[in-house]
């Protein structure tokens, strides 16, 4: 995937004029301190070519910003808003929706390919210092050392949409897997939940993973050889052995405290590091901040998720632990002996990387896939706006960024890799599209399966999958939320695209673009049951 570097007139511009004052400074103060030079007889100060310089530069800046400012509110619109459905709002009747968008997608949504680069660049050297050393390090748990002791396999795999080209606004938070290696001994015998009876609809997507012996081993003497591994990171699920997501997930923060100790020093000279331990709800986060010494560009704080990952072949992990199954607090009672703490979830990050690339590659020149993707997420941090904590973290989820990319490819999918209309140009139509499509996913009249799990997983057309995916029962990804959430969402994202010329101008876009007050003077409490 190619990536375009732009010049930014922004920094461009003001850079330019600071430079040249700055040289103007340093003029003045190095013939101050000569001394020995003789005023100019018609008493011209030498200097002013270079302020004149400086000024003029400095007006050019001031027209460009003038000439842009004039362009985004008098430029005619596009042909292509002339054409209207009963979803379109009558606000998009305005010329100026397509250039709001494009605006608030320059300043607000997308992420320079410069600092982004640099940020996944540091990101791998220092995740990468810290796997090798725990790698070297050993295992420090119930089994220190030996044929049956846990170890890290001595690689990392970066997932999420900073990977993916599609991440908005900063590069400050990634996703990183860190493979286990588990001992020769040791088999797993996965199973996927989706068809458990009894179970609830936020559970579907997980895995249990008993322990069996591996080809050619006695069974009597296997149980005894392994015993010490299963009574560290097993528990017992309907009377077998199963690999438990907490007990590894627990091993793995104290793991990644040790191996942190050991190369700390050594990262002092370009930034610190510190580790948060998420308990067992949410794997340890990384904490990078830039160093006081370090004069770099890209001065970020980074927040890095290091998931522990147990390969169950063809690029696809078990997690732990497994995302939460439901918005409204702690896992539930779980049915037929089933033990939460044994709960896997699964990461198909790479399937759905090559399921992009695929579909790009038939794509026609110039598509706006991830744009769309981008702008949609976008649209969703705008439409959190005026809830409460807790309204806003409920639609955070039913809208999560995962629903948001598995929308867009069931969109794809369903049109075709290469139908036409998704350039720039159908970049509203193609938006609207999407939200439409949101829309009737929540209130059921579609269904958002996921595009990997079940056999009508749409990544098997890029390459092979494990057998347990592949005989894994189809999960809904919005099965788990009840019908009033749904409904709420909907109207809420709804609202949303109606009010968004109103919402571009009031939260986004550079200072010239003229302001106009928040939509709604009152702080919605929840979500919105009908709004115009």
């Amino acid at each position: 995937m190619s990536v375009h570097y732009t010049l930014n007139l922004r920094v461009f511009w003001p850079l330019v004029t600071g430079l040249c004052t700055a040289l103007v400074c340093l003029y003045h103060v190095l013939r101050g301190s000569g001394g020995a030079r003789a005023e100019p007889l018609d008493g011209a100060d030498g200097g002013f070519p270079l302020l004149k310089v400086a000024i003029l530069l400095l007006l050019g800046y001031i027209l460009l910003r003038c000439r842009h400012a004039v362009r985004q509110r008098f430029l005619p619109g596009s042909p292509r808003l002339g054409k209207h459905t009963a979803f379109s709002p009558r606000h998009f009747r305005e010329p100026s929706l397509a250039i709001l968008l494009e605006s608030y997608y320059e300043h607000e949504v997308r992420l320079s390919p410069h600092v982004l680069g640099h940020s996944k660049a540091h990101v791998s050297r220092i995740v990468g210092e810290l796997v090798r050393a725990g790698r070297a390090r050993g295992s420090p748990g119930p089994i220190p050392g030996g044929a049956l002791a846990l170890a890290f396999r001595g690689d990392f795999i970066q997932v999420g949409s900073a990977y993916e080209q599609h991440k908005i606004r900063r590069p400050d938070g990634f996703d990183v897997l860190v493979p286990l290696r588990l001992p020769p001994l040791v088999a797993l015998e996965p199973r996927g939940l989706g068809a458990e009876p009894g179970l609830s609809p936020g559970f579907h997507g997980c895995f249990v993973c008993a322990l069996k012996a591996p080809p050619g081993a006695s069974g009597a003497h296997w149980l005894r050889d392994c015993k010490p591994f299963a009574d560290g990171f097993c528990v017992d699920v309907r009377g077998r052995r199963h690999l438990s997501a907490a007990l590894v997930l627990r091993w793995f923060q104290s793991h990644l405290q040790r191996s942190l100790a050991t190369v700390r020093y050594s990262l002092e000279e370009r930034c610190r590091v510190s580790l948060t331990p998420g308990g067992l709800e949410q794997p340890p986060t990384l904490h990078i901040l830039p160093c006081r010494t370090d004069y770099g560009c890209c001065r970020l704080s980074m927040a890095v998720r290091l998931i522990p990952a147990v390969h169950l072949g063809d690029s696809v992990f078990l997690v732990a632990p497994p995302p939460p199954p439901s918005p409204f607090g702690p896992l539930s009672e779980l049915p037929g002996g089933l033990r939460a703490e044994a709960l896997w979830g699964v990461n198909t990050a790479r399937q759905e990387q090559k399921l992009l690339s695929w579909l790009q590659e038939r794509a026609p020149p110039g598509a706006c896939y991830l744009k769309c993707l981008q702008l949609l997420k976008a649209l969703r941090d705008l439409g959190a706006r005026g809830l409460d904590p807790m309204a806003a973290t409920q639609w955070g989820r039913i809208l999560s960024s995962y629903v948001l990319k598995t929308a867009l490819l069931a969109v794809l999918l369903r049109k075709g890799a290469a139908a036409q209309g998704w350039d720039e140009a159908h970049l509203v139509e193609r938006l609207e599209e999407l939200v439409q499509f949101l829309r009737d996913c929540l209130l059921r009249r579609h269904t958002l399966f996921h595009c990997v799990l079940g056999p009508g997983g749409a990544a098997v057309e890029v390459g092979p999958l494990p057998k347990v995916l592949r005989e894994a029962a189809p999960v809904d990804l919005l099965a788990v939320f009840d019908r009033h959430a749904r409904e709420l969402a909907a109207a809420r994202l709804l609202s949303t695209w109606r009010r968004l010329p109103q919402l571009l101008r009031a939260y986004g876009g550079p200072r010239y673009l003229a302001r106009c007050p928040p939509p709604g003077s009152q702080r919605t409490q929840g979500f919105p049951e009908d709004e115009p």
